[in-house]
């Protein structure tokens, strides 16, 4: 009986709701959908790119700057454009296992194909950013808790 006054109407869960807006807001995302059998959630909002991108690329100019000279910052941009690792995903970029931890790695330090350079934060998930091959971290170009764009570079390995 109860099936025929509650059919046509869609029982909606609204703290399922509240904690896909809240994923939007902690991982920058646009747009999330859920499908549970004929049941579809998504929630949506519109994002001023704009305003978010001026940020973005003033925040890695800082992390050469603290190189020996003026005339080494330079160079520094320039060969992260070849060598840099990129992230592959948007999210947040950590760059120790854990608050209050060592970082993963340091300007200067020689790093193997596969050693883990950072984390990106996306949806709650930790995603280890790896070395592509060996070398030396020449550039740091992200700070801890930094939002980071698909493709940014972050780390640039010679």
């Amino acid at each position: 009986m109860n099936d025929k006054t509650d059919k046509g109407a869609m029982q909606i869960d609204v703290n399922l709701v509240r904690e896909l807006a809240d994923m939007l807001d902690s991982t920058n995302l646009t747009e999330i959908e859920v499908e549970d059998g004929d049941r579809k959630i998504r929630v949506a909002r519109k994002v001023q790119v704009a305003s978010s991108a001026p940020v973005y690329a003033a925040a890695p100019q800082p992390a050469p700057s603290p190189a020996a000279s003026p005339v080494e910052a330079a160079p520094a941009p320039a060969a992260s454009s070849g060598n840099a690792v990129k992230s592959p995903m948007v999210g947040t970029a950590y760059l120790s296992p854990e608050p209050g931890a060592a970082p993963f790695i340091h300007v200067g330090h020689q790093v193997k194909a596969g050693d883990t350079l950072l984390i990106v934060e996306a949806m709650k998930v930790m995603n280890q950013i790896h070395a592509p091959a060996a070398g030396t971290v020449k550039a740091i170009l992200v700070e801890a808790g930094q939002p980071v764009e698909f493709d940014q570079p972050l780390v640039v390995i010679e």
